[in-house]
């Protein structure tokens, strides 16, 4: 069952977030309360994937009024090439079109061969024209990654 993600579901999403090898996870944006203000600011289109009884996948969808992105897209690896991950992208780039939202970015990391390789099988265009850059506001936001 693929349905919109809510806060209630933080606990088993921040678990499954923790499975996935080199995932990033920043202390204050991935706490409970950063994940909330995000879900407050962008009702209804963030999603979750549940079989078993279980959350088995997750993506924080969100827009600024002009371009949607998606944020810690993952499936458990235990539930991976079932189609869930489409599904879900499918399910938030829905929720975007119903906001007026015509183009939806992701940043993948370089070393992510499986994501990298999801992208491309469902037709995601890969940027080669452009650089991104990050400049840090609050330097209590520590990225830890997963081993």
């Amino acid at each position: 069952m693929i349905r919109a993600m809510e806060i209630a579901d933080y606990d088993e999403v921040r678990s499954l977030w923790m499975k996935i090898k080199g995932f990033a996870i920043r202390s204050i944006d991935d706490s409970r309360e950063g994940v909330e203000r995000f879900l407050l600011r962008n009702p209804g289109i963030s999603v979750v994937a549940v079989e078993d009884d279980h959350i088995v996948g997750a993506i924080l969808c969100g827009h600024d009024g002009r371009r949607g992105c998606l944020y810690h897209v993952c499936v458990d690896p235990d539930y991976r090439l079932r189609g869930i991950g489409k599904s879900m992208v499918v399910f938030a780039m829905q929720a975007l079109k119903k906001e007026n939202i015509n183009k939806v970015s992701l940043i993948a990391f370089t070393k992510n061969d499986i994501g990298n390789a999801f992208w491309h099988t469902i037709g995601w265009t890969e940027r080669l024209d452009l650089n991104y850059y990050d400049f840090t506001l609050n330097d209590a936001n520590i990225v830890e990654f997963n081993k």
